[in-house]
């Protein structure tokens, strides 16, 4: 019997390179590390195909069960060869598909089998096989996701690049159960007449064609209607030999049991439980991925249940049992635990001063849970983190002063400075837990360290300032601070603030006494003969004289003059007053009438020609003010 081999050809998708040969009995491929060994009859060969593909050329033969198998690594000088063997000795036709590569990433997608193909302009760009679809998510209104299996358990440095996620856009709308290929389906499904979005039928399809979910035979065991806080909704959870399955109304998810890393039973009080499943691969929703699943189960809930395995397959499992009447939690854990061949992570010895396993803490803005197990601390929220002890490089406690005020002083943060170089602060601990806290963290030989808040140092001082300037602002301290200050516009506002007094009758609150009085007491002299010489045209001066008399605080006698009505038409007019810088040099020459001629230097001053009396009146009403 002859028989032709092909060197470095690969098997479907696996990386490991091998030996195919074609005889008349049939096809085999061997690959050239290890026993791995793909054999096919002659009678089970229907077709083959030849195509372009990544590794050069494939050999695509159809089986006689609609299955079928590919072969990669063939170069073109092998097209000859092959087609003349298979028709040789099985009597079929190599045929040759066209393959697009016009790079366009819009096209129209065809079930074929076990595949999804991607066709742009009725030629293939590329297929994808259902067989390895885990999850399919709507993204969006118009987006459909498909999530895949890993091909390796075990990453390394050797492993090659997989794709895990593909996106595909389906806008517009469609009769229900109208598919690419759903041509014998039409029939039934065009009496319904509901309009569904077309992202949404492709997206049955897919669950449809790539089995996401095995036939109701091969479940093990299945709960209905479980809360699940991460994702949050109820899911039912159906349990097969190799994975888990979790249907929701909108979200279905096929979870590996390979692909646990962790399991976590909880006590989050003392009524309801917490099981968390911990994922290498994590699942989505939307943008969010969700690396835990948050179980939450009643303490006082029971469930009866029975398996669907026989005694044998039951044996070979650690501590399953073929029927169960416990509480739900327990019945759920054991299951979990036996079949990811997982062990459970329990609450550990740490109690907080209430005597509950874990503290409560915030995480930037999302509170939860603060789990310090035997080997991770643990925080159980809307978005889990887990931190391991030995990655760990120092616990920081800080706002733990007295300094910070009673609001403050009731709880402090916890920062977590790991070995990987992130730190994860967790804020708003209660006090009181700081040293049940700090105890459990010096027995499990973590180094800690108090850090005091700059705050806290200066929080005293501060306090003991604002108090004295309290003080400082009330009574007459106030014009105290202000000497520092413009000398001129000062003093000037404060004049006026206690001009603005003495028009109420009571007396003025300034440093001058008797003396002050006998001031005022001439300047009220000074006006009368001021008004005597107005007819000689000496106006400009009498404002400055009686602008000093008020630096003399002499507001007893200028109040007899005032009226309520011009104190109204003075409001407008005191700007001017700042600008003379003579009055403070002449505040102590009142009684000196014969020097008028230094002073018509202001510029106020040509609005006292308008009226004899107006002048004077609004001058000294507008200092009152």
């Amino acid at each position: 019997m002859t028989t032709t081999q092909f060197d470095g050809v690969y098997h479907g998708l696996s990386p490991e390179v091998g030996k195919f040969r074609i005889a008349v009995s049939g096809m085999a491929w061997k690959a050239e590390d290890g026993d791995q060994m793909i054999a096919m009859q002659a009678s089970d060969i229907k077709w083959a195909q030849w195509i372009r593909v990544a590794r050069n050329y494939q050999l695509r033969v159809g089986l006689k069960d609609r299955s079928k198998e590919t072969f990669d690594g063939f170069v073109r000088e092998d097209h000859d060869r092959l087609a003349h063997l298979l028709k040789q000795h099985f009597s079929i036709t190599l045929e040759t598909r066209e393959v697009s590569f016009k790079g366009w990433n819009w096209g129209v997608t065809d079930f074929q089998g076990q595949d999804l193909a991607f066709l742009v302009s009725n030629r293939t760009a590329f297929e994808l096989p259902l067989s390895r679809v885990a999850n399919s998510n709507i993204a969006g209104r118009t987006e459909v996701s498909l999530e895949f299996a890993t091909q390796s358990k075990k990453p390394s440095r050797n492993t090659p690049d997989e794709m895990v996620e593909i996106r595909f856009y389906v806008p517009g709308t469609q009769t229900k159960g109208r598919g690419s290929d759903a041509g014998s389906q039409k029939s039934d499904d065009e009496d319904d007449g509901e309009e569904i979005s077309a992202a949404q039928a492709f997206h049955d399809l897919v669950k449809e064609k790539a089995e996401i979910g095995q036939v109701s035979g091969d479940i093990i065991l299945s709960f209905d209607e479980v809360n699940v806080l991460t994702p949050r909704g109820r899911y039912d959870v159906d349990m097969y030999p190799e994975f888990l399955r979790l249907r929701g109304r909108t979200y279905d998810y096929k979870i590996m049991y390979g692909s646990i890393s962790r399991l976590f039973l909880l006590p989050k009080d003392d009524l309801h439980v917490l099981f968390i499943l911990g994922l290498n691969v994590p699942i989505r929703q939307g943008q969010t991925r969700y690396q835990y699943l948050v179980m939450q189960f009643s303490r006082e809930e029971e469930i009866t249940a029975e398996l669907n395995m026989t005694e044998e397959e039951i044996a070979k499992h650690d501590r399953l049992k073929k029927n169960y009447e416990d509480p739900t939690y327990e019945v759920v854990s054991g299951v979990f635990r036996a079949l990811s061949k997982k062990k459970i992570i329990g609450a550990g010895n740490f109690q907080s001063r209430n005597g509950q396993p874990s503290v409560k803490a915030n995480l930037k803005a999302v509170q939860g849970d603060l789990f310090l197990l035997e080997k991770y601390v643990f925080f159980v929220s809307k978005q889990p983190t887990l931190i391991e002890l030995s990655d760990i490089h120092q616990v920081v406690f800080s706002r733990l002063g007295a300094g910070m005020g009673a609001t403050a002083a009731r709880t402090f943060d916890i920062k977590f400075m790991t070995k990987s170089g992130s730190d994860i602060t967790f804020t708003s601990v209660n006090k009181e837990e700081h040293e049940v806290v700090n105890t459990y963290l010096q027995e499990k030989k973590v180094k800690t360290k108090n850090e005091m808040m700059e705050g806290e140092l200066i929080m005293g001082p501060d306090d003991e300032d604002e108090e004295m300037q309290s003080v400082a602002s009330s009574g007459e301290e106030v014009p105290k601070p202000r000497r520092g200050g413009d000398d001129e516009d000062d003093s000037e506002d404060d004049e006026d603030f206690e001009a603005s007094g003495s028009d109420s009758g009571s007396p003025t609150n300034s440093d001058s006494s008797d003396e002050g009085g006998q001031t005022a007491s001439d300047a009220s002299g000074d006006r009368d003969f001021m008004r005597a010489g107005k007819s000689k045209g000496k106006g400009k001066a009498a404002p400055k004289k009686k602008a000093p008399a008020k630096k003399s605080k002499a507001e007893d006698s200028d109040a007899d003059d005032d009226d309520d009505k011009p104190k109204k038409k003075a409001a407008p007019k005191p700007k001017p007053k700042p600008k003379p810088k003579d009055k403070d040099d002449d505040a102590m020459d009142v009684d000196e009438q014969d020097r008028p001629k230094p002073k018509p230097k202001p510029k106020p001053k040509p609005k006292a020609k308008d009226d004899d009396e107006g002048p004077k009146k609004k001058k000294q009403k507008t200092n009152a003010d």
